[in-house]
């Protein structure tokens, strides 16, 4: 008889199991306003896939009052938020807040650079936890101080968070230059652990921050902010300066043009070297000249000759 093969061995590889329990579990939600355009919602979208532990909401309208977004964080089991208010179709906001007791803050974003207008040559692990590298002046100054603690709370990955992956491959840098917090994000390169930009990146210029959620007594106010309708309005003092400068340099030039010529006195000594030309004789014609037949026509005055020849010859004959 036949020998029967042995039916294939099948080995059930067991799924990873996790050192440690989810114990942070920090939820950060991740909306705007209405009104905003498309390089926000691009960054928007960005922030949510970088950090894992986001969650997503509708835009909120714009005549509800911002302590109602204390109540949607709860609703949405938040107790962190990133919330980007759009004001006149041009300036954009971005609140960081300690929901529901605070504190929070609130920055002006400019210069902000998204990851599909970056095209960078860089590219992390979706899901992976991120490195906090911060400025050394975050532990001088209170303020400081306070939004590093912010910010490791909320764009730090909590670790054994089910969506990230058990991987460090990229860094959030928070560079304080010119009164300003500078966001970037690298990738770390195995090779030779060197960095590459991944993106985004934007500046967060700080106004204020409240020791309430999104409102209550204000902690600390920037004394260098200013305010965008302020810049605008000193581009347009500065123009309109210029081009009154103008105005009045061409009055000033009509002025001279219409005032009276000052005449500069003769000077006798230019005439020394100037020798007088000889005076030619004047001629006096006494004759009148002959008058000669005007005729704009030669074939005119040869007809003219042969008439007269024509009749010279009747008479001789």
């Amino acid at each position: 008889p036949e020998e029967q093969s042995a039916p294939p061995q099948e080995y059930s590889i067991p799924p990873p199991v996790s050192q440690g329990k989810w114990k942070n579990k920090e939820r950060v939600l991740i909306f705007s306003s209405r009104g905003i355009n498309f390089r926000t919602r691009h960054l928007m979208q960005d922030l949510r896939t970088l950090m894992p532990h986001s969650k997503a909401d509708t835009k909120m309208d714009r005549k509800d009052q911002l302590f109602v977004i204390n109540e949607v964080c709860e609703m949405k089991n938040c107790n962190k938020c990133i919330f980007f208010e759009a004001k006149k179709k041009q300036d954009l906001y971005m609140w960081l807040s300690n929901t529901p007791q605070g504190p929070s803050a609130k920055f002006l974003v400019q210069n902000v650079h998204t990851l599909a207008e970056l095209k960078m040559t860089g590219n992390c692990l979706r899901g992976s936890r991120p490195l906090l590298s911060f400025d050394p002046i975050f532990d001088k100054e209170p303020h400081y101080a306070l939004l590093k603690e912010l910010f490791i709370q909320i764009f730090s990955t909590p670790q054994y968070h089910p969506k990230s992956q058990p991987f460090v491959d990229h860094v959030f840098t928070f560079t304080i230059t010119d009164e300003r917090i500078w966001f970037r994000n690298y990738q770390i390169i195995e090779e030779d652990a060197s960095l590459v930009e991944i993106g985004p990146r934007f500046v967060l210029n700080l106004i204020k921050i409240f020791q309430g959620s999104f409102g209550g007594p204000t902690l600390y106010e920037n004394p260098h902010y200013q305010s965008p309708n302020m810049h605008r309005r000193l581009i347009k003092l500065s123009v309109a300066a210029k081009f009154r400068e103008k105005q009045q340099v061409k009055e000033v030039q009509k002025i001279k043009k219409k005032g009276t010529k000052v005449l500069v006195e003769e000077d006798p000594t230019e005439v020394v070297f100037e020798t007088p030309a000889e005076e030619k004789p004047v001629e006096i014609q006494l004759v009148k000249p002959e008058s000669k037949p005007i005729v704009k026509d030669k074939k005119k005055l040869r007809k003219i000759q042969r008439k007269k020849q024509k009749k010279l010859f009747k008479t001789e004959g």
